[in-house]
């Protein structure tokens, strides 16, 4: 049996043979979608049901029976509405998933799509020569518009929901082999900033999380980071005006520090957390802090006192694996190998997602003591592990 897309309406039989046709019509005072019954006359067909559900639905709904609706002119009033929900970077992704969406399949209408469309999307942006992982972004961002727009009333086919997903290939952000990480932190510790890069590799913290680090959130003398707060960049209200203000999603919790930069909220509420540190790092920081350039904005690690763009942290990073003679891992690859590194170790699952700040249960626990100590020896036990222990 062929499966309708939903908000498409339904057919079904009745005991006398009849059929029950149930199709969407608008909305109810309450904010309800409201749903009708037309029972046909005897006799009648499924070809000639279909096409009745069809003109009763057209009927009900006027706003999108008009005219077919393309994927060009669903997009052009899709993507104003969702991007004043959407954070910074999940805007860019978006956006640039809709550039690629458009060009290749924007005349097509939405009632008649096929899974050659959907893959023509990917294969536009995989000939390109993009990433995979890129194009199964992409592929997320589309599947999100033809959900909305059947919410919307629109015929969207429900085969297009089949079709296969975007081979990823091998991933460059998997955890760092023991003796490259060894290598890293070895050639770091050369530099003056040596912390920042311990900060990565022993703690887990995101690149965004160590660049919005404040020297008011570190406690050297308990050995505590409080981490609740990342380093994004917002968008102008209108492109490259910076008279326009920014474009803050409804919700959105930011800290303006100077031109675009500020200072957002973790994605989920498990990324603020409070995390132990190693004793190692804590003597680093001590000494970065006598040395640091002094920031207005009291970011711990900066570009002169200015927010660290993270192009040019990503460009330090690879420094330093060519300074160790290792492959220029993904930056994130440090945060995967501290958590590879504890559960090798045999720290808890409970202590891993702490430190790394993935688990949404533990965020609205109360910090204890017992687990504060449990995480601090697990970081000990790594940062043993990378040969920097003391």
């Amino acid at each position: 049996m062929t499966r309708r897309a939903s908000g498409t309406g339904s057919v079904f039989p009745r005991r006398d043979g009849r059929l029950i046709l149930c199709y969407e019509a608008g909305w109810s005072r309450k904010g309800t979608r409201s749903q009708k019954r037309h029972v046909t006359p005897k006799g009648t067909t499924k070809p000639e049901a279909s096409r009745m559900l069809l003109r009763l639905q057209r009927e009900a709904n006027p706003e999108t029976a008009a005219r077919p609706t393309t994927v060009k002119s669903y997009a052009d009033t899709w993507l104003p509405r969702v991007e004043q929900h959407l954070r910074p970077a999940s805007l860019m992704v978006t956006r640039a998933a809709v550039r690629w969406i458009v060009p290749a399949i924007g005349t097509r209408r939405l009632d008649r799509l096929t899974p050659g469309d959907i893959r023509a999307v990917s294969q536009a942006i995989l000939v390109a020569g993009l990433a995979p992982s890129t194009a199964s972004r992409y592929r997320g961002v589309l599947a999100k518009m033809l959900k909305d727009a059947r919410l919307d009333g629109h015929r969207v086919p429900p085969v297009v929901d089949d079709v296969e997903g975007v081979p990823l290939g091998e991933s460059t952000r998997g955890a760092i082999p023991l003796d490259q990480a060894i290598l890293i932190l070895a050639a770091s510790s050369e530099r003056p900033d040596r912390s920042r890069w311990a900060a990565a590799l022993l703690q887990g913290m995101r690149p965004a999380e160590c660049l919005g680090l404040t020297w008011d959130h570190v406690d050297l003398e308990r050995g505590i980071l409080n981490v609740e707060w990342q380093l994004q960049a917002l968008p102008y209200r209108v492109p490259r005006d910076r008279t326009s203000g920014f474009k803050v999603p409804i919700g959105y919790v930011s800290r303006h520090l100077e031109g675009q930069w500020h200072l957002v909220r973790p994605k989920t509420t498990s990324g603020v957390r409070y995390i132990p540190m190693a004793e190692v790092l804590v003597d680093w920081l001590r000494e970065w802090y006598q040395i640091a350039y002094p920031s207005p904005h009291g970011l711990v690690w900066s570009d002169q006192g200015h927010p660290i763009d993270p192009k040019a942290d990503r460009a330090s990073w690879r420094a330093v694996c060519r300074a160790a003679g290792v492959p220029a891992y993904d930056l994130y690859a440090a945060r995967h190998t501290t958590a590879t590194l504890l559960s090798e170790l045999g720290a808890s699952d409970e202590v891993i997602t702490a430190i790394i700040g993935h688990s949404s249960i533990l965020s609205t626990r109360p910090y204890k003591h017992a687990r504060e100590e449990a995480e601090r020896a697990a970081l000990t036990a790594v940062a043993d592990r990378l040969g920097i222990g003391r």
